[in-house]
């Protein structure tokens, strides 16, 4: 995990532009990656940066932050954490705490049509969630970058080969 960290940090570093410029970038992606337009994230994500002239490698970079390991908890947590903002209906045949565990998912192969339900509170937490993530990202990569830049301007060694990359 720490490598991926470090791998991310190396890729955004190396693109030119700003650094407010390239952690908006960042932060967008980020946005979009947890955002409840799932299937879409990287079309929103090139189509943003097409039409905004934003760096397009660090939209997708953002972007690619929810990885296939994060997003069935992250949908699972978006999900309840929807259903605090909007009502669940109270005869689905599961619990929303369900949602954690293998049994659920696996029954979601042959009924499927029981997440209807699921999809206002999943669009709401997810939303939320994103908003959350993408402004929390922004300050962060910026930091980040600010540093990288200053070091560098004093011909210092760089962050991401400081921590043996």
């Amino acid at each position: 995990m720490r490598r991926l960290y470090h791998k991310v940090i190396d890729m955004l570093l190396k693109i030119d532009g700003t650094a407010e410029r390239t952690s908006l970038a960042f932060a967008i992606g980020v946005f979009l990656a947890f955002s409840p337009f799932f299937g879409l994230h990287t079309v929103l994500g090139l189509l943003i940066g097409f039409l905004f002239g934003f760096n397009r490698v660090a939209i997708m970079i953002g972007v690619y932050t929810n990885t296939p390991w994060t997003i069935v908890p992250f949908y699972a947590f978006a999900t309840y954490f929807g259903s605090l903002f909007y009502e669940v209906p109270g005869d689905l045949p599961f619990h929303i705490k369900d949602l954690g565990s293998m049994a659920f998912w696996k029954s979601l192969v042959s009924d499927w049509p029981v997440l209807w339900p699921l999809l206002m509170p999943t669009f709401v937490g997810s939303m939320i969630l994103s908003i959350v993530l993408g402004a929390i990202s922004y300050p962060l990569a910026l930091r980040i970058l600010r540093t990288y830049h200053a070091k560098k301007n004093r011909g210092l060694t760089p962050i991401a080969n400081e921590a043996g990359q």
